[in-house]
């Protein structure tokens, strides 16, 4: 039986069920067509073309990314393993053409990553990345494609704890990056900050002596952000709970923004920075920094044609003018 036969059978089979509702039964059907794609993706070239045609699918209906996409994923994730899907992922997202779609699916892969129970092992393994090889292995295969997005790039580094990478990612962004998508997505992430997946990073905020970087980082994400949004009050917040000790060299000023650039780096700058040799980072922000320029290149390419589309459409429109007559 070939994958679009079974796939057949099983939402013909489920169509002659009753159940409750009509989305109910979308749901059940989604469900039994991801255990038959799962089985049959056991062997490693169907496994690949699985992943291929997902991609293709959610390339072609924005939709079903939209509404369907997490539950698809984390399903896919807890019937063929979490790290092996999202090798998968990346790996045919690092080269997929389409950036805009590459940015849209690395973004809803990054959520996914940072919200979901199933994902709670793949969380662990990436915070080993500085330590473990295994976790240094999957951070450098995730960045190959998470790179299409800051925000995704800069998540990833938050939950592999290299804190100064971060804080380099965010330097390195250009005023095209920072654009309303950014800001939407930036702002998902602070609060994500808050939640429970995040919990060890707030408790590092308790050594500020220590972990440098990690400061430097978020106090890069505020200054980014509009003064007036919601995310900068939780942000502002969190940070205010920071407890300055005597790493700290106080100023006269009591604003906390000027006290953060006074920090003692003496030989215990970062706890990532003894491990910094396991992974080369500055090869790292140079991919980043080239996958951005193509994105800004893109970009600009996309004006371009919409001011040459508009121009053309406006040259064809007839002039009704005035003639004098002499």
């Amino acid at each position: 039986m070939t994958m679009k036969t079974a796939v057949s059978t099983i939402v013909e089979q489920a169509r002659k069920n009753y159940y409750p509702s009509a989305s109910y039964l979308e749901l059940q059907v989604v469900l039994l067509v991801l255990e038959v794609h799962a089985r049959i993706a056991e062997e490693s070239h169907h496994f690949h073309h699985l992943v291929s045609y997902l991609i293709c699918t959610f390339h072609n209906n924005h939709f079903l990314l939209e509404k369907r996409g997490a539950l698809i994923v984390r399903r896919l994730c807890v019937l063929l393993g979490a790290e092996k899907v999202y090798r998968e992922f990346s790996t045919i997202l690092e080269s997929e053409v389409d950036l805009d779609f590459a940015s849209v699916m690395v973004q809803a892969l990054n959520l996914i990553l940072l919200t979901s129970t199933e994902l709670g092992e793949l969380r662990s393994l990436l915070k080993k990345s500085l330590v473990d090889s295994c976790g240094k292995d999957l951070f450098q295969s995730l960045y190959a494609s998470w790179r299409h997005s800051p925000m995704a790039t800069i998540s990833l580094c938050l939950l592999a704890q290299a804190y100064s990478h971060a804080s380099c990612v965010i330097q390195s962004l250009g005023e095209e990056d920072i654009n309303v998508k950014f800001l939407v997505q930036l702002d998902k992430l602070i609060r994500l900050l808050e939640t429970p997946v995040f919990a060890y990073l707030r408790l590092q905020l308790l050594e500020p002596g220590k972990h440098t970087w990690l400061l430097k980082t978020l106090y890069g994400l505020l200054m980014l952000l509009p003064q007036q949004s919601a995310a900068f009050k939780i942000l502002r917040t969190r940070l205010k709970t920071v407890p300055f000790s005597e790493n700290i060299k106080r100023t006269s000023s009591a604003n906390p923004y000027s006290q953060i650039l006074q920090v003692t780096e003496d030989g215990n700058r970062n706890q990532d920075t003894q491990n910094y040799s396991a992974i080369n980072f500055p090869s790292l922000l140079q991919q980043f920094e080239h996958m951005q320029l193509q994105h800004r290149n893109h970009l600009k390419d996309q004006l371009q044609s919409r001011k040459s589309a508009s121009a053309l459409t406006l040259s064809q429109v007839p002039f009704f003018g005035f003639c004098s007559h002499i």
